[in-house]
């Protein structure tokens, strides 16, 4: 295994995997086994694993930084996703790095990268960035919500929704300060949470936002 742990799945046998600077590892309540995405000394981000899903196959799916790949308990196959420009400013950064993997209701995968979102739906791929609505290019997390609305956060630009079709930028109008946010969470009520860089978490109830900041009892901001 690796010393950075970036990601952890459960998959529907109980097993927890872990996406590691090493390999994916794989550990099912009595050892850990780890799995490196290519064999051999190879490049070191080949097997730096940023990102990880469990689909509702059961296939575990890999961001790293050299690119994404699936696995099905045995080999991996490699995931064709086109080269983005880097953001630099994001600290490590790759023109192929996956920065989260998410899967919604329709079996679709999204991919976060620094070009926007990448959406594949079987062999189709189609990309959607700023050119679209997207409230900035560089993208920390995706999350589908139940509702069938997507969020985005982008590491620039605060966070963005899709829904039927539209994009909506919330930012200091709707109360959300903050142009940095690394990730998104669906709580079983289907409130959506996000931390914002400086500014505390926010909990969006499908008609406002709640800021949850030190004077709520949050130890950092």
């Amino acid at each position: 295994g690796g010393e950075a742990v970036r990601g952890i799945a459960e998959d529907a046998d109980g097993n927890v995997w872990f996406a590691t600077d090493r390999g994916l590892t794989k550990y099912d309540g009595a050892r850990f086994t780890n799995h490196l995405i290519v064999e051999g000394p190879v490049h070191p981000g080949v097997n730096d694993v940023w990102s990880l899903a469990i689909d509702r196959d059961g296939v575990v799916w890999v961001g790293t930084f050299a690119g994404g790949s699936t696995f099905d308990g045995t080999a991996f196959a490699p995931v064709d996703l086109p080269a983005t420009e880097p953001d630099p400013s994001r600290g490590a950064t790759s023109a192929r790095l996956v920065h989260a993997i998410r899967q919604d209701r329709r079996g679709r995968m999204w991919f976060a990268t620094s070009g926007g979102v990448f959406i594949r739906d079987g062999d189709r791929l189609e990309n959607i960035s700023v050119k679209d609505g997207l409230c900035g290019r560089v993208v920390n997390d995706v999350l589908p919500a139940r509702d069938g609305s997507v969020w985005f956060a982008t590491h620039h630009h605060g966070v963005c929704r899709l829904k039927d079709g539209v994009f909506v930028h919330y930012g200091p109008a709707d109360g959300v300060l903050g142009d940095e946010v690394w990730s998104l969470y669906e709580d079983s009520a289907g409130n959506i949470w996000f931390p914002t860089e400086q500014h505390g978490v926010y909990r969006y109830d499908g008609a406002s936002f709640r800021r949850f900041g030190e004077d709520d009892g949050l130890l950092s901001r």
